[in-house]
């Protein structure tokens, strides 16, 4: 199974005919922040040693940050990753595994990977029909899985329904709600389930430091969930990991002066994802109200004409060809030439602004 084309390639090639604005993976435009970098840097003398396997630090920093025991915790490579490690806890043995469709592109083959079946539900108005989807769980469903914001239509679900939603599953079913673009929400009727996991003996929230915090290239996430899930996901989770840097990168970006600065940088991006929004609505492009940092343009069989010409005029933004383009939202001077470059295609394939 592969997973759809960015419209274009970060690396190799000819230099000259690459872009050289990428809104095609849902990166931050910020570096990591100065104390974290400063922290990464330092530790380059001692990249000649194992990291903490039990990575404790992290843990116990995490637990007193999240208000849970670590005995709930788990720490591994990305949400992405962690996902895998949940659901081969939960299903060893095979079953189904419940996911929206259209959700984040690589849930199908985590799924499969893990020897799981994937059964996907579509959405409904681009957010997960949870009406759907609760009526897919079957005696063969071990595990449903929730992107909230959903990526790639940054749309989200509020508390009343995911509360409706979670009284629906049996408790034998788990539920695992994935809040990777969590830090990016404005939304106050969207709920932090970290904060109710505890009162759900079968909710695992996954989180990442790749996102907000920064941190892609370190590959850091965590996992709350019930004790004995989570004590099974650390046995699937690789020896070692996160790396030394990387859980010297988290402790560091949860320090509360770090978290501070960190907020202002997502509520500036948040102003930023909503002035490209509304710059690409007026173009007469089809753009959904997104909680994350990228926005979703419903352009249907457009998408992929819209990511060429994208392509060509030097930005990748991720196409799901016949349905929609993601981008990211990035800095003032990318957004500011994405909008130009959208502009231009509107002018030249009115066919767009029809869908």
């Amino acid at each position: 199974m592969t997973l759809p084309s960015p419209g274009g390639h970060r690396h190799g090639g000819d230099p000259t005919n690459e872009p050289n604005i990428d809104l095609s993976m849902n990166e931050t435009p910020y570096p990591p922040l100065p104390s974290v970098r400063r922290l990464v840097m330092g530790g380059a003398s001692r990249l000649h040693r194992y990291p903490d396997h039990a990575a404790a630090e992290l843990l116990a920093t995490l637990a007193a940050r999240l208000g849970v025991p670590a005995a709930q915790l788990v720490v591994g490579p990305g949400s992405a990753g962690l996902c895998q490690h949940l659901i081969q806890a939960i299903a060893p043995q095979g079953g189904t595994v419940v996911h929206a469709a259209l959700s984040f592109e690589a849930y199908p083959l985590i799924i499969a990977n893990a020897g799981a079946r994937p059964v996907p539900v579509p959405l409904a108005d681009h957010r997960h029909d949870l009406t759907a989807m609760a009526d897919a769980v079957t005696a063969d469903t071990r595990c449903v899985l929730v992107c909230n914001p959903n990526n790639p239509t940054g749309t989200v679900l509020h508390r009343a329904e995911i509360e409706r939603f979670l009284d629906r599953i049996p408790p034998e079913v788990v539920v695992i709600v994935d809040e990777a673009y969590r830090e990016f929400v404005t939304d106050p009727d969207v709920p932090d389930l970290v904060a109710v996991a505890g009162d759900r003996g079968n909710l695992c929230v996954l989180r990442t430091f790749s996102k907000a915090y920064g941190l892609a290239a370190l590959r850091v996430g965590y996992a709350v969930a019930p004790p004995g899930i989570a004590a099974a996901a650390r046995l699937r989770g690789a020896v070692f990991f996160p790396s030394g840097p990387g859980q010297a990168a988290a402790v560091a970006s949860l320090d509360p002066v770090a978290e501070a600065e960190l907020l202002t940088r997502c509520a500036e991006l948040a102003r930023h994802r909503r002035q490209l929004s509304d710059q690409l609505a007026a173009l007469g492009l089809p753009v959904v109200p997104s909680q994350a940092n990228f926005v979703w343009l419903t352009l249907g069989t457009d998408a992929e004409a819209f990511t060429a010409h994208c392509r060509r005029a030097g930005i990748l933004v991720r196409s799901h060809p016949g349905q929609g383009v993601r981008i990211t939202v990035g800095d003032a001077a990318a957004n500011r030439r994405l909008v130009e470059v959208a502009a231009e295609f509107v002018v030249t394939d009115r066919t767009a602004v029809a869908s």
